[in-house]
């Protein structure tokens, strides 16, 4: 059987099947019905190994047995096989996040839960800080941020990043502001038609000269996370975040914020 090993690639990263699966079960498509032999010598899986293979199809649901003797095997169409694992994989997650939403009420989510705050506590503030590595990183912790923001989150971004975090922050933004927090933020942005009117309403926002591109988040003046690089110039892979936790440090850049925040356009 000539088949691409690109294709067999895409093959085994879309449907979780290793690499003999992928091939048998590539060889079957091509046939429809065929016997294990007839399918070991197409695929090139050695025969020892085609039957324990065509038995892990069958009970992935990839193919059916076929009545009668000599033994064959029947192909399952493309599209039921995709609404099965769907179906499976909406299954495992459910069941998954059922897991998730009980473990809290559990004694071993208690335990770690005191061993977190035992071994915090021991911890000296100058050394709570960490590098965020990636833009989905730093994102998710902006999240964690903000949600855990008491009083004010102060934000200064570029105009790109004004856009994702309207995206991505937006059901974390609304339920700051519905806690009482007061979300600021500092962009070089000259309309705001981008902006769902219900995230307009639930931040204060304010225009920064277009050179500007600093990008950092200050919260309750205890902590801050700022970027190393121009969002322009770097890939979101590759994107990184500094996260310190020292009042001194995110007071001062507070203070900072606010008296430029008092000679900028309102927006």
């Amino acid at each position: 059987m000539i088949v691409n090993e690109e294709f067999l690639k895409k093959l085994r990263s879309h449907f979780d099947l290793n690499i003999y699966e992928v091939k048998v079960w590539a060889a079957l498509l091509s046939r429809g019905v065929a016997a294990a032999g007839e399918l070991a010598d197409i695929s090139g899986v050695p025969r020892s190994r085609s039957y324990d293979v065509l038995e892990n199809l069958e009970k992935k649901g990839f193919i059916i047995m076929k009545l009668g003797k000599p033994i064959k095997y029947i192909a399952v169409r493309p599209e039921e096989i995709l609404k099965r694992i769907r179906k499976k994989v909406q299954e495992d997650a459910d069941h998954q996040l059922s897991i998730l939403e009980k473990v809290n009420d559990t004694d071993i989510y208690r335990e770690i839960e005191l061993l977190y705050k035992q071994g915090i506590d021991k911890v000296e503030p100058s050394e709570l800080s960490g590098v965020l590595k990636g833009r989905k990183n730093i994102y998710d912790h902006i999240k964690t941020l903000i949600a855990n923001a008491e009083k004010s989150v102060c934000i200064m971004t570029t105009e790109k990043g004004l856009v994702r975090k309207v995206d991505l922050l937006k059901s974390v933004i609304k339920k700051a502001k519905s806690n009482g927090v007061k979300v600021k933020i500092v962009a070089p942005v000259k309309e705001l038609s981008f902006i769902p009117k219900e995230i307009r309403d639930a931040i204060e926002l304010r225009a920064s000269d277009e050179n500007t591109k600093a990008r950092f988040i200050v919260v309750d003046g205890k902590e801050l996370l700022f970027m190393l690089a121009d969002d322009q110039d770097v890939h979101e892979a590759y994107d990184m975040g500094i996260w310190v936790k020292t009042p001194y440090f995110a007071q001062a850049l507070n203070q900072m914020f606010e008296l430029g925040w008092k000679g900028l356009k309102r927006m």
